[in-house]
């Protein structure tokens, strides 16, 4: 559990950590590395836990899922990076 004394960017990397930690990305972690700026686009649908992907060519991610015409974002990473971060 954090301490009083952890500041928030602490408290974030840490949860980001965590959730890496539960998952095999084939990009590397990418999004993270590049401190957040090399993202997916990905748009809230109002669904809790995904995120409907907005890249050019989703079949091609593992996370992506096939929801009628639309692809949802299943990574618990990008979807942490979209509410938390508003990324």
């Amino acid at each position: 559990m954090p301490g009083p004394q952890m500041n928030i960017d602490q408290k974030i990397e840490r949860e980001v950590e965590d959730i890496i930690r539960e998952l095999e990305c084939p990009k590397h972690f990418r999004c993270y590395r590049s401190g957040f700026k090399d993202l997916c686009p990905a748009e809230d649908i109002g669904v809790n836990l995904f995120l409907e992907c907005r890249d050019d060519r989703p079949e091609q991610c593992k996370f992506a899922l096939l929801m009628g015409s639309s692809y949802l974002c299943q990574c618990s990473l990008r979807y942490y990076i979209f509410k938390k971060l508003k990324k």
